[in-house]
């Protein structure tokens, strides 16, 4: 074995409490931002932590944390098929997508200056300092997926997510409540491995990232996370981490080789698929990754 259980035992720990603090920082200063502009203040606004650091799988100190700006009064919708939002009597919202993000714009650079901002096609990012850490705050609307079923008061069920149009034009949905909340049942579910094992992941692709190997070059952390979730849940049952990242990585290397066999694999909201057109990444990348990291683990 080139790497130890005891490497395996101190990569699966969560971020320290001053990272934690950082983060929580940065939060509370966007917040801060959002409420001090006039024109913002005024609207139903959330602004809250997503992704990585709010499920405390993050690993790298000074990493970014990522900022949702929802403007909970207009959606982005998906109506099944037959059905319009003319059926269903909806209107388009008054503020566009475009002069909302302006809007977060302008109360970013105004709060922090805009030497601290820079405005990306997605995010826009706050630049790191003594008390916080970088961010990436993401202007969203709501999402609203339609099933095409009436609730008992007689309006329309939906499911309820986040979406972007980035700068070039693309719309981006996602679902970080049902990442969080699914996240946390798998924990409890393995007694706490299923987030561990995510964070010896992404510290081990970090390592071979230090040492140039190509398979971890771009390999983004939410696929890590992805693939661990789509594991057989009994490789959590094994009473070592050397035992359970060798049944996660042959497993779901072994259902990455073809495309029939992980088709139907979801992230881990379960709500969008993982390796389709839409995506990112690929079926292949992550099954490069997955080989590359069992041969430098030395597993055999």
């Amino acid at each position: 074995m080139n790497i130890s259980e005891d490497s395996f035992i101190s990569w699966s720990r969560g971020p320290a409490q001053t990272e934690s603090d950082k983060c929580d920082n940065t939060a509370i200063a966007v917040r801060k931002a959002i409420k001090a502009d006039d024109k913002l203040a005024s609207l139903d606004i959330t602004v809250s932590a997503q992704g990585s650091y709010r499920a405390r799988t993050n690993v790298r100190q000074n990493s970014d944390v990522d900022i949702c700006v929802c403007y909970n009064t207009a959606y982005f919708p998906d109506y099944p098929k037959g059905t319009t939002k003319e059926t269903l009597g909806h209107t388009d919202s008054v503020m566009s997508f475009t002069d909302f993000k302006n809007m977060v714009h302008h109360a970013l650079e105004n709060y922090f200056g805009k030497d601290n901002i820079t405005r990306g096609n997605k995010a826009f990012d706050i630049h790191a300092n003594t008390y916080r850490i970088d961010a990436d705050v993401v202007p969203t609307f709501e999402h609203r997926r339609y099933t095409g079923e009436i609730n008992v008061d007689g309006s329309h069920r939906y499911l309820s997510g986040v979406a972007f149009k980035s700068d070039n034009g693309s719309l981006i949905k996602n679902w970080p409540v049902q990442t969080y909340d699914n996240g946390i049942t798998r924990n409890t579910a393995t007694g706490r491995k299923y987030k561990r094992v995510i964070r010896i992941l992404k510290r081990l692709r970090d390592k071979m990232q230090s040492e140039n190997i190509s398979a971890a070059a771009n390999m983004p952390s939410f696929l890590i996370e992805c693939l661990v979730w789509n594991a057989e849940v009994e490789a959590f049952a094994k009473d070592s981490y050397t035992g359970i990242l060798r049944h996660v990585i042959a497993d779901t290397w072994n259902r990455t080789r073809k495309d029939e066999d992980c088709s139907d694999w979801g992230e881990v909201n379960e709500l969008k698929y993982l390796f389709r057109n839409s995506q990112p990444w690929t079926r292949l990348q992550a099954n490069g990754f997955l080989q590359a990291a069992w041969d430098y683990i030395g597993y055999i």
